[in-house]
């Protein structure tokens, strides 16, 4: 049965290019309110079989009764295609998720927080080089202290399996991104990637500190680029 919540979602998306703020809403300039097509649903079956696992009930309900993928939070929801007969989703950091390890749980924990410390607390910073230009240098240069770091900063941080069980949907920049959740005991449920910032992923909650579902991320989304879009535009 069609989720009843995604009943006329496409149309407040498509109207709110005529609006006089629209372009003022976050992101907007970037996915341009356009919206894929919707996906059939041979094609969701068949994209379901191929990751090996069925995509949490919200977002496969989006799929094939909004959009692909296009306008939304952030930067757009990253759209899932068909590729010379592979499915995947495209978008800035979209490969970061191991399509593979679909189905595998996500993990209830990333890093010991001990050891995130410990290696933090390594990491080569500017008051180690005696001149600020040597600093500079070895910055440009990636020099032996910097890559033996970052190879242990990567291996910690971003082994594939922290994010097994889930995929990739947005981008916020700044190399900061959001994960969808598709397997384990967090299904279905959004979670922020700044690892940029030397932060380990955390899952979006709302005022009440419950998990934010992919449908009130994205219904939220667009509630409040509505108010945004619709307000007189002003005078510069």
């Amino acid at each position: 049965m069609v989720e009843q919540k995604w009943n006329g979602v496409r149309q407040r998306v498509a109207a709110l290019v005529t609006q006089p703020s629209s372009g003022k809403v976050f992101g907007s300039l970037g996915h341009g309110w356009a919206l894929e097509d919707p996906l059939t649903d041979d094609a969701l079956a068949e994209l379901e079989a191929q990751v090996g696992v069925g995509l949490p009930d919200d977002y496969r309900n989006f799929l094939t009764c909004v959009a692909a993928g296009g306008a939304g939070p952030a930067y757009g929801l990253f759209p899932v295609r068909c590729v010379q007969g592979r499915w995947r989703w495209e978008g800035d950091g979209a490969e970061l998720a191991d399509l593979s390890m679909l189905a595998r749980p996500f993990p209830e924990r990333g890093p010991d927080p001990e050891s995130l410390g410990a290696l933090l607390a390594k990491r080569p910073e500017e008051e180690d080089f005696d001149e600020i230009e040597d600093f500079d240098d070895a910055t440009e240069a990636r020099d032996a202290r910097w890559e033996a770091w970052d190879e242990r900063w990567e291996a910690l941080m971003f082994a594939p399996e922290r994010t097994a069980g889930a995929i990739v949907i947005s981008h916020l920049g700044c190399a900061q991104r959001q994960w969808l959740v598709i397997s384990g005991t967090h299904r279905g449920t959004i979670w922020s990637d700044c690892r940029a910032d030397d932060a380990d992923l955390a899952p979006l909650l709302d005022n009440n500190g419950k998990p934010v579902t992919f449908a009130r991320w994205y219904i939220d989304w667009l509630q409040e680029a509505e108010l945004t879009a619709r307000q007189p535009p002003t005078d510069a």
